[in-house]
């Protein structure tokens, strides 16, 4: 029975990626941490015991890493935690640094130190490439990264990287492009619209204040995704992949298609805020994919228009629900 562990299994790729591994019959160790709210929402439909452990731990500190790692004895580490939002990793900078950039560190350093042969897959994120001089985006371009987030991602990247190389650890990136959900956080703009969506439609809000439209970016599904993960450390050598659809769509299309799909017209319902632009704006995000599919058979299955129905729906039935 093969062992993972997993950081970051309380949110939304850590969630699906438990659930894929626990079809897969491996036994699991999620870390989370310790807060006075506790939010395991994604996750409290799966069976804790013998196949599923939470522990707690923080990837702020090594000693709880190493100590996880010591008694877990994973064959595969997903590290899928950080502080992962774009426009909070400009107010608060110096955490996400430590959690995003120094905690995947850590767990390579725990990993040296332990001379274990697990092997390490780090979520990278296409926020790396920022405003790339080309298009689309593959493990070729060269990162300009735009934020606090997306500077932090590099360094776990280019970590990651290194122990690979200097080690001789099993360790990958997995660059991902924007994946949506169900799950995912409500103060994304994809959750943002379609909770929006659930409520007008119960009578509840009026008003869906947004930032900038004409942002492009490639939206996949983050069920598709967490199966990318899985066979990028399945490979017989360590390498970085580019995760994506290869199809771009702004805000706004999502808008249309959403807000469309549950009878309404966003234009009447939408109002733009300064407050929701960034400092620094990623103009257009497209990835390629190709590796990918060569080399691991992997390619998104569900489409742009599919996701976003999914999403509607699901929050309009949630909102029902609770009702």
């Amino acid at each position: 029975m093969k062992k993972a562990l997993i950081t970051g299994i309380t949110g939304q790729d850590g969630s699906y990626l438990a659930e894929f591994l626990l079809k897969k019959g491996y036994q699991i160790t999620g870390m989370v941490r310790r807060s006075s709210s506790i939010n395991r929402s994604r996750i409290d439909h799966l069976p804790q015991g013998k196949k599923l452990r939470l522990v707690y731990g923080d990837l702020n500190d090594a000693s709880s890493i190493n100590r996880i790692i010591r008694n877990s004895q994973p064959d595969e580490i997903y590290n899928l935690a950080a502080q992962s939002h774009v426009k909070v990793s400009f107010e608060i900078p110096e955490y996400t640094g430590e959690v995003t950039a120094l905690g995947a560190l850590r767990i390579l350093e725990a990993i040296h130190e332990s001379g274990m042969k697990t092997k390490f897959y780090q979520a990278s994120s296409s926020e790396l490439y920022g405003r790339a001089d080309r298009i689309p985006q593959n493990e070729k371009t060269p990162f300009k990264p735009v934020s606090p987030y997306a500077v932090a991602k590099l360094f776990a990247y280019w970590t990651t990287v290194n122990y690979r190389e200097s080690y001789g650890i099993y360790a990958c990136n997995g660059i991902l492009f924007n994946h949506e959900s169900p799950r995912r956080g409500e103060t994304f703009v994809t959750r943002k619209i379609t909770m929006a969506i659930a409520r007008i439609k119960a009578g509840t809000q009026e008003r869906l204040y947004l930032g900038n439209l004409d942002a492009k970016r490639d939206w996949g599904y983050a069920k598709d995704y967490v199966e990318a993960m899985w066979m990028i450390l399945q490979e017989k050598k360590a390498d970085d992949y580019v995760i994506a659809t290869g199809e771009t769509h702004t805000v706004r299309e999502f808008l249309e298609e959403a807000f469309g799909h549950a009878g309404l017209d966003w234009k009447k319902y939408v109002k733009i805020d300064p407050r929701f632009f960034r400092p620094l704006e990623v103009d257009r995000l497209l990835g390629d994919y190709s590796k990918a599919k060569r080399r691991l058979s992997w390619k998104p299955r569900t489409s742009f228009k599919e996701l976003v129905h999914l999403m509607v729906d699901a929050d309009i039935e949630a909102l029902q629900k609770n009702r």
